[in-house]
Order: structure tokens, then sequence, then C-alpha cells
């Protein structure tokens, strides 16, 4: 009996302190870090951070691929890595719903920065069902986006100086890389007539995107996935596209494919068939290993979509 209760005893100690040296090793091990902790909100604010600040920093992404940002709600773990970060990068115009308000309380404390700042008021979107609110999906425009690339850097260049060189050589190559992509995907839109140029999408994500590639976008939902399209709405959208013969609309990543499949069959109860084109990536990119896991990557991917769907039925 004293044996088996020494065997308990012993068992108890040796489980307590294997706990303990695992402990002290992760502790150990977040002392040795080094890098400074940079939290940012979403996978397209996190590609331009990678790309310009490449190893130096420690990167945290509070919303993975596929995270629809209208409708994050931060978990404990988000607030402690927001606690305990040098720089906080978000997109800001609302498209964080209320963490935008959070942030910018915050400022006042630590380094919390809405990329999108010093965007010429001129260039931004007014959302055309809340007229006082700004459209948040600005990296849709490539050349506006470059404003956002540029803000970062210069944050990361005056918080960080000791690198400065290098923030700045990464930033002009990874500009360099923006311009291109976007000058290779326009002449790829341009190949789709200017009157079969209609982009139908679940949400209103694309606004940016039309103005960039002279185009015309037409969503059931506005800028927010927070509001509800209408029978009204589906059924003047399901007319437009049987009149217009669309041959192909969009889903997206983010957002449940419900409303647009809806679309495809009241336009199948007209005895029209509109097909269901490739998944596009509106609020978030892809997986971190796949084609759409960086900015550049999506846009290409999602005007290769775009353009096998409109012209190739």
């Amino acid at each position: 009996m004293h044996f088996k209760r020494l065997v308990l005893f012993l068992t108890v100690v040796f489980l307590f302190l294997t706990a303990m040296f695992f402990k002290l090793a992760i502790f150990k091990q977040e002392k040795l870090s080094t890098k400074p902790l940079v939290v940012c909100t979403t996978t397209i604010i996190a590609d331009a951070i990678n790309q310009i600040a490449s190893n130096t920093v420690e990167l945290v992404t509070l919303m993975g691929p596929g995270v629809d940002p209208h409708l994050y709600k931060p978990i404990e773990q988000d607030v402690i890595k927001i606690s305990q970060a040098d720089i906080i990068f978000y997109n800001g115009l609302h498209l964080e719903a209320r963490m935008g308000d959070l942030f910018e309380k915050m400022a006042t404390h630590q380094i919390t920065i809405a990329v999108c700042k010093d965007m010429p008021k001129d260039l931004l979107i007014k959302s055309q069902e809340h007229g006082e609110f700004i459209d948040p999906h600005v990296w849709f425009d490539p050349m506006l986006w470059t404003y956002s690339v540029k803000t970062i850097t210069n944050v990361l260049q005056k918080k960080y100086p000791e690198n400065y060189d290098l923030y700045e050589n990464n930033k002009n190559k990874y500009l360099e890389k923006v311009y291109e992509v976007y000058q290779a995907t326009y002449n790829q839109m341009q190949q789709i007539m200017q009157e079969k140029r209609i982009l139908i999408t679940g949400h209103d994500a694309f606004s940016y995107f039309a103005r960039a590639y002279h185009c015309k976008v037409i969503s059931l939902q506005g800028i927010s996935t927070a509001s509800e399209a209408g029978t009204q709405d589906v059924q003047s959208l399901i007319n437009f596209i049987y009149h217009h013969k669309i041959p192909t609309i969009f889903v997206e990543t983010s957002i449940p494919s419900r409303n647009i499949q809806a679309l495809q069959q009241g336009a199948s109860y007209l005895g029209y068939q509109v097909q269901i084109g490739d998944e596009l990536y509106s609020d978030a990119l892809g997986s971190a290993n796949s084609e759409q896991g960086t900015y550049i990557g999506m846009l290409e991917y999602n005007v290769k979509a775009i353009v096998k769907g409109l012209i190739y039925k």
C-alpha cells in the first residue's frame, strides 16, 4: 500500500516538474526572441508587411485566409497580442467594423496605424448605400494600394531606423512588381468586350476594381457583408442577368455562396442557364502556400477567373 502511494507521489512530482520545465523553456524562448512584434488585421496588409520587413519582425495576422473582416470578432488571444504589439496596422475606413474604434483609442499609447490614412481623399469611393461611409476595399485599385505600401514602409523606417535602407529597397522592389502586375492584368481585362465586361458578385467589394479595370460591377449586398439582400434586389438582378445574357456570376471565398446560387436558380426558372465561376478573393487572400496567398497572386488569379468566366463560357 505504501509502495503504491510512493509511486503515485513520485508520478505527480515528475509530471509537475516536467510541466514546469516546458513552461520555463517556452518562457526562455519568448525572452530570447529579439524581433519586435507587429500585429495586423488582414492577410492583405500582412503580405505588404512581409514584403517590406522581410524577417526583421515577428508578424501576427488576426484574420486568416477566408475570414470576413466585416463580421470578425476578436478572441482573447487576439487581445493579448494586440496589447503586446510594438506596432498595429489595420485597414481603417470601417473595414474592421467596431475594432476600428478600438484601434483609434489605442493610438494614444501604442503605435496604431490605419494603412489607408495617406490615400488622397478624392480617390476614395463613397458607399452607394451609406454616403457618409467610404468603401474600404481600396486594395482592388493597385495604384491606390501603393499609398498603403508607402505608409507601412514609413512607419517601419521611423520605428526601426537601423533597417531603413532594407525597407526602402524592399518597398521599391515590391512597388515595381505591383506596377507590372497591374499593367498585365489590365491588358487581360481589356480582352473582354466593353459591353460584356460586367462582374456580378455577392457583395460590393469590387468598386475600386471596376474603376481600375474599366468594367461594371453589380453586387447583391452592400460594402459590408452585415447587410442583407432583399427579395426585390435578388429578382431585379435575376432579370438583369436574363436580359443581358450574363454568362458567369461569381462567389467570393470569404462570404456564403447562397445568394449567388439563388441568382443561378432564379435565372434557370426563366429558362436561362448562367454558370457560377471560380471563387474570387475579395476581403482575404488564400492560404499561405497557394498562388492566391499573396496580393499579387490574388490579383492575377482573380483576373484570370473573370476573363475565363466572361469570355470562355
